[in-house]
């Protein structure tokens, strides 16, 4: 009976951790698993796992080509150092076995059934089969192979480790085919208008009068490679120009052609994208309520099964005791146990049937508040005036007021010595306006301690900024003085290394541009519009992930596309050289952020719409529109927008809730994916928890 108890305790404890991360339960429930179970989502190990997934990611900065050089620019670099082989591969390799220990352990836990269930699991395990192929031929190739298949399978790991990135990667995909009709459409649109294009400037007997149809229109994969640039409006007004200056009734079809493409098709897909996936994402988040309510239940149905339970109940409960020894060795924020534990405490019962031991666990999904602590208390009538005085808002303005004056006092001074020399400059005044603003700052930070205690002003991150802000520029100010003196008549401190003592202490104070960020929360509007920015933050984990997959993807897809594929500068072989100076300055800005190492092949973005209209001229490059094409259409169609909708939906809640919650200055609010969607959410039936509990595939239930 003891041993019975202690694993119905574990299995409790468990559950609730699932319930916490939303994790599903259906894993293998025995002492054994139970103790594996939690020693892997442990903090040590997932810290290991994180660590080795950056680690296989990094390993693009140095593998050759290498990104490990100081500048981008051709002409100037030296050459990068490339690691010898067998280095980068034994790193791989020690990754792989990482791996390889947790997709064992993963496929473990869940058991067989469940595994041939989850295709993750699967494609995590062919991943790793086809990257240690790929490891092998490459070793046996003396690492000298062109294609590396593994590097382009890199994210998958991080992709698969984050069940939020599987959330929002299926919602992306089931959002897909509404995507794909507004982008049919828009297929169309470029088609037709690529014809009408071709119609209207064709070639003439006047080749002075051609010039729209040599540079822009001369056939029909040209033609739609200037009006799909056309509808980024990368090239506008260049396209349109010669066709203008010709006639300016030509100026219609471009006005049509952008109107129809931008305003309406590409804010159509805009609407079409927020409204799809709004939908699959709630219902993602409503599966992970449910997989909370499910754990919970779990951990109750275990708990009811002690033999402390009294036999003569009617119904299921658990004692409170077997909650507490739970809540004690369960992972969880402190701030809901302490709450919960308080709930227990004022609970007159011994006994929690289902629903009172599920309204106890409703603590996870309230908003985490910070509450600041108290001011001090004093007791003297002149230290009380002080505090009203210092602790007051307007205080706060006239700290404003005092940065507003040192940002403009720099600026004039920066504008008034931009041309002269450094040996003509005359920094006494600014030294000097240096050293009244830094004592006001620090005197400011005196007298907010005095007012607020030290505690309840570092409890604010505002003050916490000032206040480093403030000692930092306090030790250059100080240090200043030591090397250089005091300021007077014609001082000119020495430029010494990259920057000075004194150009840091100029950089610095430019920092104080920040203290306006504190009137916000005195500005209804905008302060709905930094928190709606700032919960977007917090919660774009899972889309910064997925967008990091993309352009590490495209970005080894591009150096193994592209390698070789501009010429050095000097080289009278290279055929884009010797099409003219226009052409010779492309091409240098593309080598300066030529897709040759996976470092600068990030910075692709920037010169898309220049490759597309002047290397791909060449015979040679034109298939490389389609990767071009495929990566402005994945970044900045589809993933710009789906920021665009995860930003209208958080700010539409707040922006609907706005006058149900009271404006407390004492009190922050945090939010979560989960919690942007609480009210509409709805509560899944004890049926459907029971039945899917039936199913569990490892655990057996007493009724």
């Amino acid at each position: 009976a003891g041993a019975d108890n202690d694993l119905y305790i574990n299995q409790a404890i468990v559950f609730i951790e699932d319930a916490i991360q939303y994790r599903s339960i259906n894993h293998r429930v025995d002492s054994k698993s139970l103790w594996l179970y939690r020693w892997y989502y442990s903090r040590t190990c997932q810290w290991i796992l994180s660590l080795t997934i950056t680690v296989i990611l990094a390993l693009a900065f140095i593998e050759e080509p290498s990104s490990l050089t100081v500048t981008s620019d051709v002409r100037f670099r030296l050459p990068a150092w490339n690691p010898p082989c067998g280095l980068t591969e034994s790193m791989e390799l020690l990754c792989f076995l990482v791996f390889v220990a947790d997709v064992s352990v993963k496929s473990y836990l869940i058991g067989w059934k469940e595994f041939w269930k989850n295709k993750w699991l699967m494609a995590y395990i062919l991943t790793l089969i086809v990257s240690l192929t790929d490891w092998i031929v490459s070793l046996s190739f003396f690492c000298k192979e062109s294609v590396r298949i593994r590097r382009i399978l890199r994210p998958f790991f991080l992709l698969q480790n984050s069940s939020m990135m599987k959330k929002t990667l299926k919602s992306i995909n089931s959002t897909l085919p509404e995507m794909a009709s507004v982008v049919l459409l828009l297929a169309v649109h470029l088609s037709l208008f690529t014809m009408f294009a071709m119609l209207l400037f064709a070639r003439t007997k006047d080749n002075q009068q051609d010039k729209e149809w040599v540079v822009y229109f001369r056939n029909l994969p040209d033609s739609l490679t200037s009006l799909l640039v056309l509808l980024t409006t990368a090239n506008n007004p260049d396209v349109m120009i010669p066709a203008y200056s010709k006639n300016r009734a030509y100026s219609i079809f471009f006005i049509l052609f952008t109107v129809l493409g931008n305003l309406f098709l590409m804010n159509l897909l805009t609407a079409i994208i927020y409204n799809q996936f709004r939908g699959y994402l709630l219902k993602s988040v409503q599966s992970s309520l449910f997989r909370r309510r499910l754990g919970i239940r779990a951990a109750f149905e275990v708990l009811s099964s002690l033999k402390e339970t009294p036999a003569s109940a009617q119904q299921s409960c658990v004692s409170v005791g077997a909650l507490l020894q739970v809540l004690q060795k369960a992972e969880m924020d402190s701030r809901c146990k302490q709450a919960i534990m308080r709930s227990l405490k004022m609970c007159s019962c011994d006994q929690l049937s289902a629903a009172q031991f599920q309204k106890l666990f409703e603590e996870l999904d309230k908003d985490a508040i910070k509450q600041h602590p108290p001011s001090p208390e004093y007791q003297s009538h002149f230290m009380q005036k002080m505090q009203f005085a210092f602790g007051h808002p307007y205080f706060g303005y006239l700290g404003n007021v005092v940065a507003l004056a040192n940002i403009i006092s720099i600026c004039v001074v920066l504008v008034m010595d931009a041309d002269k020399q450094p040996s003509e400059r005359d920094d006494f005044f600014l030294g000097a306006i240096n050293c009244f603003f830094i004592l006001y700052y620090l005197l400011e930070m005196l007298l907010k301690i005095l007012a607020m205690g030290l505690k309840r002003y570092l409890s604010y991150p505002s003050n916490r900024f000032d206040g480093l802000l403030t000692v930092i520029l306090l030790i250059l100010e100080i240090a200043t003085f030591a090397v250089y003196g005091f300021p007077h008549p014609g001082w000119r401190p020495e430029f010494m290394g990259l920057l000075s003592l004194w150009d840091m202490v100029r950089l610095v104070n430019m920092l104080i541009v920040f203290r306006f960020l504190r009137i916000i929360p005195n500005m209804k509007f905008m302060a709905l519009v930094v928190t709606t920015l700032l919960d977007l933050v917090k919660n774009l984990r899972a889309f910064a992930g997925i967008l990091v997959v993309v352009f590490y993807a495209f970005a080894i897809t591009g150096i193994m596309l592209f390698k070789g594929a501009v010429v050095p500068l000097g080289n009278t072989s290279s055929k884009a050289e010797l099409t003219g100076s226009c052409v010779d300055i492309k091409v240098l800005y593309f080598k300066e952020k030529n897709v040759i190492s996976w470092c600068s092949a990030h910075f692709q973005a920037e010169v898309i719409y220049c490759l597309l209209s002047v290397l791909c001229v060449h015979p040679i490059c034109r298939w490389a529109k389609i990767y071009f094409v495929a990566w402005w259409l994945i970044s900045s169609v589809i993933w710009v927008n789906l920021f665009v909708a995860l930003l209208l939906e958080n700010f539409i809640h707040k922006w609907d809730r706005r006058c149900q919650r009271e404006s407390l200055s004492d009190i922050e609010y945090q939010r979560t994916v989960e919690l942007m969607f609480r009210d509409v959410l709805e509560e899944p039936t004890e049926e459907e928890l029971m039945e899917k509990l039936h199913q569990h595939p490892h655990l057996q239930l007493c009724r």
